[in-house]
């Protein structure tokens, strides 16, 4: 079974939180007592990149399941600068987290960042986001086929649903590909059912935000609520 650090994925759907270095060791024991498992690091949204704050940011994540994303700007995030810069601070990152998450577009980097992932021991997750639009059926099919080609151990693919068929069109991407480990995401209002039950369809994890103001994507719940319907939705084996 594929293990994001020692937490094991699949059967049953996990759940992230982004966080920033602005969050109190405190807050951050407090969302692991309330149901999450990983923290995904969003180095793109904090407020420093020196490499000893990485130092003193990343103790505090001590035990949990850890992603570093640098999301550029093109994609959503909040990177706008050079990308050999972006790269040393994945580079710094590799040895202490258990992934590390970069886009597939991002062809000046990402070959480097997957081998960086793949020598330090930890997972590559090669990502696409579309904040406009859902690709067809097919062509989603298209980008995770990229992504395993350049070297993901997961998949991850967010993007906008529009109405029914996109909606159609990301659970088939699920269906069609149940040997792949993915993570698929509908953003948005019209997208937030997929955050429940594409898991059911083998999307490993999904998103939850530490509150309603904190939210990184559009249509990501506070994590108290999607806790509640996981719970609800994935009872243990035997409930």
């Amino acid at each position: 079974m594929l293990k994001l650090g020692a937490l094991e994925l699949g059967g049953v759907p996990r759940l992230a939180v982004p966080f920033t270095d602005r969050e109190s060791p405190q807050t951050v024991a407090g969302a692991a007592a309330r149901g999450a498992e990983i923290a995904e690091l969003r180095v793109d949204l904090f407020s420093s990149t020196t490499e000893g704050l990485y130092g003193w940011n990343l103790e505090r994540f001590r035990g949990w399941a850890t992603i570093a994303t640098i999301r550029s700007a093109a994609e959503g995030g909040g990177w706008k600068g050079a990308e050999a810069t972006r790269l040393e601070l994945f580079s710094a990152l590799a040895p202490r987290v258990d992934a590390l998450d970069v886009e597939l577009a991002a062809t000046e980097l990402r070959d480097e960042v997957v081998a960086l992932a793949h020598e330090q021991g930890a997972l590559a997750i090669v990502s696409h986001h579309d904040f406009e639009a859902t690709p067809s059926r097919a062509a989603l099919g298209e980008l995770a086929d990229a992504a395993q080609e350049a070297g993901a151990d997961i998949v991850k693919i967010a993007t906008t649903p529009r109405g029914p068929d996109d909606l159609r069109a990301l659970a088939g991407l699920c269906l069609d590909r149940p040997e792949t480990p993915l993570v698929v995401i509908g953003m948005g209002e019209r997208g937030v059912a997929t955050r429940l039950l594409l898991p059911a369809l083998g999307s490993l994890f999904t998103f939850a935000s530490l509150d309603a103001a904190s939210a990184t994507a559009p249509g990501q719940a506070p994590l108290d609520e999607m806790r509640a319907w996981l719970d609800r939705l994935y009872p243990p084996a035997g409930d």
